[in-house]
């Protein structure tokens, strides 16, 4: 049998190197605070145009997101409130470099179309409150530890907890907008979130402690690279268009403030 040139190279020449398979970005984890998820899922496309990576984020409020860290869970990235990035960060489980974000304050809401009541002062909540016919708050949102408290100072938890609705989890807000309580409070910015309801205001500035939360990028967290990413992503958290939605969903921004001044 004869060969040719051409045959010769073909039967001679080594499989062609199968294709380099084609990398895929890394998708970056994170945890939020659900005082925060209005602002990130508004900013969320411009957020992953910026990195070049997708974001999976996932929003729960700040007790449920620690429980879930204590239990061996881990992200690329956590926002939660201040003081819980500063008890993980002390048990090593966060990287150097938490970067506070907004600042957020606790207020109340009810069905839309009604009067709005007097909630000024601390004696005008107080009565109020009093007054209310039913109430829900958070039993594991910064809002609701918050609240309970509030309540046990004022003196008037036990008469408040008779009738009021604690959920462990999400919007009290939406509790208002099925018409199962009078009233709702959590964080504005969480309020903000449950269309067909009327947020009456912030609790009274006498009585109201803020809420900061914080960011960080937790240690040794994802694969190769993830931790340049979150370190990005802190800083694009950071900065003035993240501080511009932070605004716009009812949060005191942070961090672009601070880096102005």
């Amino acid at each position: 049998m004869r060969f040719s040139a051409f045959d010769f190279d073909v039967i001679t020449s080594p499989p062609p190197e199968p294709e380099a398979p084609i990398a895929m970005p890394q998708t970056l984890r994170l945890l939020s605070t659900l005082a925060l998820q209005g602002a990130l899922e508004a900013a969320a496309r411009s957020l992953a145009a910026a990195l070049d990576t997708p974001i999976a984020a996932e929003f729960a409020p700040t007790k449920v997101l620690v429980d879930r860290l204590a239990g061996g869970e881990s992200a690329d990235v956590v926002i939660l409130t201040a003081e819980a990035v500063a008890a993980l960060g002390e048990a090593g489980r966060l990287a150097p470099g938490a970067v506070a974000l907004a600042a957020s304050r606790v207020g109340l809401a009810q069905a839309p179309g009604l009067p709005h009541p007097d909630i000024a002062t601390p004696d005008a909540l107080v009565a109020t409150l009093r007054a209310a016919r039913s109430i829900a708050y958070s039993g594991a949102g910064a809002s609701g530890l918050f609240f309970a408290g509030l309540l046990e100072r004022l003196g008037i938890a036990a008469e408040i907890n008779a009738r009021a609705t604690v959920i462990p989890s999400g919007l009290t807000g939406a509790l208002v907008a099925d018409g199962r309580v009078q009233y709702a409070v959590q964080q504005i910015s969480e309020l903000r979130l449950v269309p067909g309801i009327d947020i009456i205001g912030p609790l009274p500035a006498a009585v109201q402690t803020p809420a900061v939360f914080s960011a960080a990028a937790m240690a040794n967290a994802g694969g190769a690279g993830a931790g340049a990413d979150a370190t990005r992503l802190l800083g694009l958290l950071a900065g003035p268009a993240m501080a511009a939605a932070f605004a716009a969903s009812g949060l005191e921004p942070l961090a672009a403030s601070a880096a102005s001044g």
